[in-house]
């Protein structure tokens, strides 16, 4: 895939040689799975809060990761993951700390991603419609 134009894109430069590491583009950021899950999203937005890192979680986990890292808080859209703004003092460092995490497979970070859920066939639902009709004139 193409390097991104994205200030942030250092932070990952770690991850590029893992093995497991797949890499999107989503909804105008670069995501980052490794072991299958996704574990960082890079942010470059105008503006907050879509300006910084997402890091992927659950929110039972999040008191244990802003417990090791301060910086990190819920991001105030997606209130299910942690962020770090690019305005933090010590941005650099703890974006750092979340790569080093991520490469140790820490398990507070990543979430697995959901499965698509298949549209049914036109033919199916065609069949599904004259069943219906069926039953309705009976």
């Amino acid at each position: 895939m193409p390097r991104s134009k994205s200030p942030y894109y250092w932070i990952a430069d770690s991850l590029l040689e893992h093995p497991t590491l797949i890499e999107k583009r989503m909804f105008g950021c670069d995501a980052f799975y490794l072991h299958g899950r996704l574990k960082l999203v890079l942010c470059p937005g105008k503006d907050e809060p879509w300006k910084g890192i997402l890091v992927p979680t659950f929110k039972d986990l999040h008191q244990a990761l802003i417990a090791d890292i301060p910086e990190l808080e819920p991001h105030q859209i997606l209130g299910k993951w942690l962020y770090v703004s690019e305005q933090a003092e010590t941005f650099e460092e703890v974006a750092e700390t979340i790569a080093k995490l991520i490469l140790k497979d820490d398990p507070r970070i990543g979430v697995e991603p959901e499965m698509k859920k298949r549209r049914a066939s036109k033919q199916i639902t065609r069949a599904k419609r004259v069943g219906k009709q069926r039953l309705v004139k009976s």
